[in-house]
Parts: C-alpha cells; structure tokens; sequence
C-alpha cells in the first residue's frame, strides 16, 4: 500500500521520534542500521523528512537528526505519508488501474474505497510520539 520509501520513512520518524524521547540525537546510520535500510537510500528519505520539517537534521560533531517537542506533538502519519507519497494513497485504485473512478468503477472500487477511507483515518489521528513511546517500552518492534 506505501511505497518502500514511505514504509522507511515512517520507521525512521518513529525510531528517531524514539531516541528524540531521550534526548538523543542519532546519525544516518543509526537510523539505517534501525530501520533495516541502506545507507544511501536512507539518506534520501531524511532529507525529504528535514525539507519537510518533520526532522530535524543538525550537522557537525554535535549533529544528527532529532525531533523537538513541538514536532514530537505534531507529526502525524499522515504527513509523513504526505511528504514521501503525496496523496496518491487516497486516490489511487486497489487494482493499479489509471482510469477507476466512481462512473467507472473497478471490481474492488467500492471495497477500497472503503478501506482508503479508514486508513486515512487511522493515519491522520495517529501521532508519531505514540507510536515511539510504544516502542521505547518494548510494546512493539522496527525489526525482527
């Protein structure tokens, strides 16, 4: 449903909102390391991130990426899906065709649309921070 690159920039924001909850700062490859990504293609998604003031990225001997409190309380899902993907998760067909709409409805049109519907939803009403502190307390798992 997300491409690669918003599945990686949804776990990097939560890994980052993680260690942000502690006062740390962390570098691309704790980040890529955390979220099972390479290097390269990591770095690419952090910038989109930062551009979009969803991260911040400090450099020098005291930088990294981090989050501030007032992004902790802020930074949904949604934007992040937004960011990476724009809104084509919200518009886009179940079955991956061009042309499905209302007057022309694939198979499944009805049904997703539906589902798109809910995981608008659960994406605009779900914080980062939430799903970072449910991390931090071993609740749940970046990488298995």
């Amino acid at each position: 449903m997300f491409s690669k690159a918003c599945e990686y920039g949804i776990r990097a924001s939560i890994f980052i909102a993680e260690q942000s909850l502690l006062d740390c700062k962390v570098s691309l490859k704790d980040v890529a390391d955390a979220i099972e990504s390479p290097a390269a293609y990591t770095s690419k998604i952090l910038q989109k991130l930062s551009k979009s003031k969803l991260i911040n990225s400090d450099k020098g001997p005291t930088g990294g990426f981090s989050m501030d409190k007032t992004q902790l309380e802020q930074v949904k899902l949604s934007t992040i899906v937004y960011a990476i993907d724009g809104e084509a998760i919200y518009n886009g067909c179940g079955l991956g065709l061009k042309n499905c709409n209302a007057s022309k409805p694939c198979p499944v049109h009805d049904q997703f649309k539906v589902i798109r519907e809910e995981l608008k939803k659960m994406l605009e009403s779900t914080l980062v921070k939430t799903l970072a502190v449910d991390l931090e307390k071993g609740l749940t798992f970046l990488k298995r």
